[in-house]
């Protein structure tokens, strides 16, 4: 009986225990983290927007961004920053972890924060933005675009009260710093070794939000709760890569062609199709230059010119050349982590063009060879006499037995050559001249 009563007591303390335990974890203030450790662009643009919409949604304390990027798209930047800026969660920029650095497009969300943090051994700077699309501009259009890019980083860098002369000239001279020159120049407001470090540092201290009002961090005793992407965005961040996008294209022309040419498979025409349509979503979030789409376009004539007229391999070689170049420049990549590589451009574009010249060389042959069926496609081709010829006999043509006759006689086993037809008679002579 004692020993009943001793579990029961255990047991209500256990159930009590638990009781409590989770009110207090759902009670216990959190900060939520989202690492963005990829290029800037349409992808990564909606998981921040959503991170941040999640932080202010759930009651997060802050929302810390740890950053590691080469930058990207100047469009997208704009939109991230903006919305770091509106954000009404404080939001702390973070460039981690060792090795880590936030070029060009990054050092705008990193001076965009309330508070900008770097660990020991980690770089920021290099924002001299770059043309994503059409032709260089000309020394005039290149000022304007660099005066409202410093124009933009110094709206909100003075609000925050760092050192303005000091950003802009990551902009107009390409100045990179790294995490001790960042603090000295006051560009950022501290260095922390991890998130505990950087949280312990902050909990207590005063911000000013971006529309002036005072705001105390208190940090001490939270949670750090993990953002995790979505399987879209895993996927969109996958296909987002050229590289990747331009395979899928490449895969689903060829396959679609081969649905073409042999009707009735269904699988190569779905799963073709369904990788084109990949490339094509992914390729729109990336910016295009229109002149290699004409490359293309040439590429794919030339080809096809090659296939059906014979060109002696010039047309053949000029569509290769095409593809190589349309490829290699298809992406108008502000960074080099954006572009296509030249290795898979020069593979991809030979691949696909001689698979593409045999296909169609194939489909050409197999047409003409249509037009010519029954008994009347046997004329021209090689035989054998199953029997001496003299001048009729039996012979063997294409695995079949024909009656034929023989302009003169032959021995049995002689290799002869289908010279006519008449009332399925063939008519046949030597294929090689008969020895005396």
């Amino acid at each position: 009986m004692i020993h009943r009563v001793h579990s029961y007591t255990v047991l209500i303390g256990l159930v009590a225990a638990c009781g409590w335990a989770a009110p207090a974890r759902a009670q216990q203030p959190q900060v939520d983290k989202f690492i963005l450790a990829d290029t800037i662009q349409p992808v990564t643009q909606g998981e921040l927007d959503r991170a941040i919409q999640r932080a202010n949604a759930d009651g997060a304390r802050a929302l810390l961004i740890e950053l590691d990027t080469p930058g990207g798209l100047l469009d997208s930047t704009r939109t991230m920053a903006g919305a770091i800026l509106s954000s009404r969660v404080p939001v702390i920029v973070y460039v981690a972890p060792a090795g880590a650095r936030a070029g060009s497009a990054g050092f705008f969300l990193l001076e965009s924060a309330d508070i900008a943090a770097m660990a020991p051994g980690t770089n920021a700077g290099a924002a001299h933005p770059v043309i994503e699309m059409g032709p260089q501009p000309d020394a005039t259009m290149m000022q304007k675009i660099e005066n409202d890019a410093e124009a933009f980083l110094r709206s909100y860098v003075t609000k925050r009260n760092r050192n303005a002369e000091a950003a802009e000239a990551a902009v107009h001279s390409s100045h990179s710093y790294t995490a001790q020159e960042a603090l000295d120049l006051h560009l950022i407001d501290l260095t922390a070794a991890n998130d505990w470090e950087l949280l312990r540092a902050l909990d207590g201290r005063e911000i000013t939000r971006m529309d002036g009002t005072k705001l105390t961090l208190h940090l001490a005793g939270v949670r750090i709760e993990d953002f995790k992407p979505t399987l879209r965005e895993e996927l969109l961040g996958w296909l987002v890569n050229p590289n990747i996008a331009l395979l899928f294209g490449v895969c689903g022309a060829l396959l679609i062609y081969l649905e073409f040419n042999t009707p009735g498979t269904i699988v190569p025409g779905a799963l073709g199709t369904l990788m084109l349509l990949l490339a094509i979503f992914a390729l729109d979030l990336l910016p295009i230059r229109f002149t290699s789409v004409l490359l293309l376009v040439a590429a794919l004539v030339l080809i096809l010119l090659e296939a059906k007229f014979g060109g002696h391999g010039a047309l053949a070689i000029a569509g290769i050349v095409c593809l190589t170049f349309g490829t290699l420049t298809l992406v108008a990549a502000p960074i080099p982590e954006m572009a296509i590589s030249p290795w898979v451009a020069g593979a991809v574009s030979v691949a696909f063009a001689l698979i593409t010249l045999v296909l169609i060389r194939l489909a050409f042959r197999a047409r003409r060879m249509k037009s010519c069926l029954g008994p009347s496609a046997l004329v021209g081709r090689l035989a054998s006499a199953m029997e001496p010829l003299t001048p009729e006999g039996h012979v063997l043509v294409e695995g079949e037995i024909w009656r034929a006759v023989a302009s003169e006689p032959v021995a049995a086993g002689a290799a002869l050559r289908v010279v006519g037809l008449e009332n399925y008679l063939l008519h046949v002579k030597p294929a090689t001249p008969q020895k005396p």
